[in-house]
């Protein structure tokens, strides 16, 4: 309910402000972008077609399955998975705010996209995209106080704190977005309305400005920096703290039960920081718009589609939950 209400305050918000825009004559060219896509050839189209839908399908199935698990299931109504449950949800929206548009582009033949819509496609990817990074954070404590307070472990994760964590990440991502949307409606004039991607990127946009951005960039690279720092530099700690209680246990057994209660995040961990610096490194140095959509997939369409199988393949607790779920 929440994701809806801040949908609709951001379009209700937007609307009036390009209405505004058109009317002062500073965005006269500009009320709708051209979405380049991945390719123009159309032998492709086709191709892209089913592979995308497919990859949207099962990811969809995937996360939902997680989610139906573990509210169906008291036997996952634990803190850890709470908090898988609300990272599967965010992957949804994560992959549902880019792969659908670009579906419905191929299908259409058509890449325009309302300057409106647009900017709220940009700040509802920035939200879960945040929000992706916070909870893995939060995941991590929790593995953190699993391993390495396991008396105190129900005590200290109890039902509030964990609610108020999520919270913290929905609301900590909401501002990251939003400042991002701040920023972006105060360029008043574009040298192309052409963005070199499949979904309206952050970084392109401002690329397109013809008015001087060092300051919003400094801003930007600023907010995104805190961001992208505290989530991560809070797992690094976990996993520290971790792996120093982890190397003081004498037994082979003992270390390998809790590697591997952790395994699997830390597997989704380095597949969602490792593609989005890769991304971010593809940019930099590659001089070719198209390969930079390319490579943005890994990050926006690959992650969310392969976080289901790396939590659920090698977990007992989930291969149950299904069973007994299909058993009903």
């Amino acid at each position: 309910m929440t994701i809806y209400v801040f949908i609709f305050f951001q379009s209700s918000f937007l609307l009036p402000k390009v209405s505004k825009l058109h009317r002062t004559g500073n965005l006269t060219s500009v009320s709708e972008f051209f979405l380049q896509g991945l390719s123009d050839d159309p032998e492709l189209q086709p191709l892209l077609f089913t592979l995308f839908l497919s990859m949207y399908l099962v990811t969809m199935l995937g996360n939902l399955l997680i989610i139906l698990a573990v509210t169906s299931d008291p036997h996952l109504h634990t803190p850890m998975y709470f908090f898988l449950s609300n990272l599967s949800l965010a992957d949804i929206g994560f992959i549902s705010t880019t792969v659908p548009k670009m579906i419905v582009n191929i299908q259409t033949h058509g890449r325009v996209i309302s300057y409106a819509g647009c900017l709220t496609q940009m700040s509802i990817f920035i939200l879960f995209g945040c929000m992706d990074g916070m909870l893995l954070s939060v995941m991590s404590y929790d593995r953190f106080v699993a391993i390495c307070h396991p008396l105190h472990y129900t005590v200290i994760m109890n039902p509030h704190l964990c609610c108020f964590l999520v919270l913290v990440s929905f609301f900590g991502s909401l501002m990251d977005s939003q400042v991002h949307n701040l920023i972006m409606l105060q360029l008043t004039c574009f040298k192309d309305v052409e963005i070199s991607n499949f979904f309206c990127d952050p970084s392109l946009l401002l690329k397109l400005a013809c008015s001087d951005i060092f300051t919003k960039n400094i801003v930007i690279y600023f907010i995104g920096a805190i961001f992208a720092f505290l989530p991560f530099s809070g797992i690094f700690y976990s996993y520290y703290k971790i792996l120093s209680s982890v190397l003081r246990v004498r037994s082979s057994g003992g270390r390998y039960k809790a590697f591997s209660t952790c395994g699997s995040h830390l597997a989704v961990v380095c597949l969602f920081y490792g593609t989005g610096l890769g991304v971010y490194l593809s940019s930099a140095i590659s001089q070719s718009p198209r390969k930079d959509a390319v490579a943005s997939v890994v990050y926006t369409v690959i992650t969310p589609m392969l976080n289901p199988f790396i939590y659920s393949l090698r977990n007992r607790d989930f291969k149950r939950a299904f069973c007994r779920f299909l058993n009903k």
